[in-house]
């Protein structure tokens, strides 16, 4: 009886340590390469013979990518979608903020439709991107619908020694059907010198067609694109043509000390003498356990809030507070088993 009385307070100290660690606001780090967005609709059925049949399909994407003198990307996007006989309620975007650590500010989201279908447009932080949901949940569209969406990305040049530099997918590589026939034009304030055009999936190598119109304006093009095909447009500018602001970057993950590592090092060992002395712990009945499993919460919360609130949760780095809030919500999971248990064990007596 006692070991398992040890047994099973260690087993839920574990398990409160793997969900309070675990269950963290996740924070990718390991980003893919640089994209603008995605864009999602069902359209995938099987053909029964390996095949892939595509119900829904994009027939013509336009982006109109404005590179302004203060370095902010403004984005035109004219979308064409034919939705299948069973219809839609529009379509979804997710523009990235976020690679790796670097971070862009995605604002000013607008969206319209020319043929009339719903397009409100509704918008979610996700972890590294911005989801722009377009249309209606409560009422659905058919046939061939064209949305128009626009945005401002701001932070998404990058400076070098040589040149100010933008490496921007104008389609995405997540659309989950073909898209027919894709337009990007790319506008600066300077005359476009450099500037080219891959398509595919990551890393695209595939050349796009290009059409000069003018010394501050190019145009690609690309036909046939398949699922998870993008277009990504690399422009380099002469250094100062614009003007670049200063990279932003995200928190670390990690920004405590050994402080508090060491501390949940101590609440675990607390956990083997908590099994120990588990007659001890009985007697101090359940209020020590419940004091530091709510201490430990609040110290979580604390050091967690201010960074939420102004950041949103995908910005939250663990510190030293949450480390030790983590390790007093161990031990005091560990207390409060142990009295269970020994409250457990003693109606079982009486009853038999």
């Amino acid at each position: 009886m006692p070991q398992r009385h040890g047994g099973g307070m260690l087993a839920a100290a574990g398990v409160l340590l793997a969900t309070v660690v675990f269950g963290l606001p996740a924070r990718a780090d390991a980003a893919g390469p640089e994209t603008a967005g995605t864009a999602r609709a069902v359209g995938a059925v099987g053909a029964g013979d390996g095949r892939v049949l595509f119900r829904d399909s994009v027939p013509t994407f336009d982006v109109r990518l404005a590179i302004g003198s203060d370095a902010v990307l403004r984005v035109r996007e004219t979308i064409t979608y034919d939705f299948t006989a069973d219809g839609g309620r529009g379509v979804i975007r997710r523009v990235p903020y976020r690679k790796g650590r670097r971070l862009y500010e995605v604002r000013n989201v607008r969206s319209g439709s020319s043929t009339g279908a719903p397009a409100r447009a509704a918008t979610l932080r996700m972890p590294n991107s911005v989801r722009i949901r377009v249309g209606d949940e409560g009422r659905k569209v058919r046939g061939r619908q064209a949305y128009v969406i626009e945005y401002e990305v701001a932070g998404a040049f990058t400076r070098h020694p040589d040149r100010d530099e933008l490496v921007w997918d104008a389609v995405g590589d997540t659309w989950e059907v073909p898209i027919g026939e894709a337009a990007v034009r790319v506008e600066a304030p300077v005359p476009l010198r450099k500037a080219a055009c891959h398509a595919g999936r990551p890393p695209a190598v595939t050349r796009c067609l290009r059409h000069r119109d003018g010394p501050f304006a190019v145009d690609f093009t690309q036909t046939g694109l398949r699922p998870r095909e993008g277009m990504v447009v690399r422009v380099r500018l002469p250094r100062g043509a614009v003007a670049v602001p200063p990279p932003r970057y995200a928190r670390p993950h990690w920004r405590g000390t050994w402080l508090g590592p060491a501390a949940l090092a101590l609440a675990l060992g607390g956990t083997a003498l908590v099994a120990r002395r588990r007659e001890r712990i009985r007697e101090l009945g359940r209020r020590p356990g419940a004091l530091l499993l709510t201490s430990g919460i609040a110290l979580v919360v604390a050091d967690a809030g201010t960074e939420v609130v102004a950041d949103g949760p995908w910005e939250y780095g663990v510190g030293d507070m949450s480390v030790i809030g983590i390790a007093l919500g161990v031990l005091g999971a560990a207390v409060t088993h142990v009295h269970r248990s020994g409250a457990s064990d003693h109606a079982t007596v009486n009853g038999r």
